[in-house]
């Protein structure tokens, strides 16, 4: 009798551990590909144009110590066009503890990075600029909601927007 016992038991607790909860996955979106043009149009991280920069670098505002280096990849269409990947590593703080977007579903929180583009080996000609990315929390989805280029708005997207690579398009 008591073998029956454990032998339902394991059939019950087998049933029960299999049920499929795909409500709780929380969709990820985060990735985002970064364009760098100036107002004729010309790709502006391709270093083999004149007047292009010939690199840049990234840091972290919000690291541990005073350069914190952030990893952004330069990646090229297929139509050969220059863009900057990041994907993660800047460090994120709280915004706010309620979304404004979404009163009660959830964190907002932000990331600060300062990319600064060089020209030449010459210092006094790099240009420093600041990319701030704000992320939406909730418990069904985490994604960029809105990107800030040197202060202003480049980037926004609504909370039921679709999951997909986040582009933005800067002109120097």
């Amino acid at each position: 009798m008591m073998k029956y016992f454990w032998g339902i038991l394991v059939v019950v607790f087998t049933l029960v551990s299999c049920k499929s909860d795909d409500d709780s996955l929380q969709r990820i979106d985060q990735l985002l590909n970064i364009y760098v043009k100036n107002s004729t149009g010309q790709d502006l991280l391709n270093n083999k144009k004149t007047g292009s920069y010939t690199g840049f670098s990234v840091n972290d505002f919000f690291g541990t110590k005073d350069i914190a280096p952030v990893s952004i990849s330069l990646r090229m269409t297929t139509d050969s066009l220059f863009y900057m990947e990041y994907l993660a590593g800047a460090k994120r703080r709280r915004l706010d503890s309620i979304s404004p977007d979404n009163p009660g579903t959830g964190n907002s929180y932000y990331s600060r990075m300062q990319i600064t583009y060089t020209k030449s080996t010459n210092v006094a000609d790099n240009v420093v600029d600041t990319l701030e990315i704000q992320y939406r929390n909730t418990p069904t989805v985490f994604q960029v909601s809105k990107v800030l280029y040197n202060s202003v708005p480049v980037f926004s997207k609504d909370a039921d927007a679709p999951t997909s690579i986040n582009t933005i398009t800067v002109t120097k």
